[in-house]
């Protein structure tokens, strides 16, 4: 008879510019099982990043009516824009027997945590990673060679990742970020022995 395998609920998390996004594209990319759960935001779309696939992005007012509907699971305001993981997208990819990946920032990731302990269904899926630079001088070449922001987001970026730091105890798995290679080498390493659990 064969083993019934828990699926797996990851969440990947850890301050802007520390790579999480580049690991969960490696991750995606390489097993077929895992699915990403877009969340939505109302931050405007950087470039290259599509609707539905990297976020879904939503107006301001749009978002309020589904937070109003009590749609998200959770949600946060990150720099001023607001995020959120919808109920549904949850539910319907682990009914499916999908494991899921939720990549997400620093405080939607801890509050996330608490609401799936609380599950008696997702709470024994849930591993959390969190992803951190080897000092703050390595995030700050981060940020600044992806020249996405301007000089002031990037020190008000650098000034909450000394506070993000601080979380990473209410992790199960804390990486020091490496190479690309590594980051998705110690990320797979956690997920696939979450998988023969």
């Amino acid at each position: 008879m064969e083993r019934q395998v828990q699926p797996v609920l990851l969440v990947l998390s850890g301050p802007s510019g520390v790579g999480k996004t580049t690991v969960a594209r490696r991750l995606l990319d390489e097993n077929e099982n895992l699915k990403r759960i877009v969340t939505c935001t109302t931050r405007a779309p950087r470039d290259g990043e599509q609707d539905g696939v990297d976020y879904h992005f939503l107006d301001e007012s749009a978002f309020l009516r589904r937070l109003g509907c009590e749609e998200f699971l959770e949600h946060a305001v990150v720099y001023g824009k607001y995020y959120g993981t919808l109920k549904s997208s949850v539910h319907d990819a682990f009914t499916a027997g999908y494991d899921i990946l939720i990549v997400n920032d620093v405080q939607g990731a801890l509050t996330l945590n608490k609401i799936i302990r609380e599950d008696a269904v997702l709470g024994g899926a849930l591993q959390t990673v969190f992803l951190v630079p080897e000092g703050v001088g390595e995030l700050r070449r981060r940020l600044e060679s992806r020249a996405e922001d301007d000089k002031r987001t990037i020190e008000k970026r650098m000034e909450n990742s000394v506070t993000e730091l601080k979380q990473q105890n209410k992790f199960d798995h804390v990486i020091v970020s490496g190479t690309r290679d590594e980051d998705f080498q110690q990320v797979q390493c956690v997920y696939e022995q979450a998988r023969d659990c």
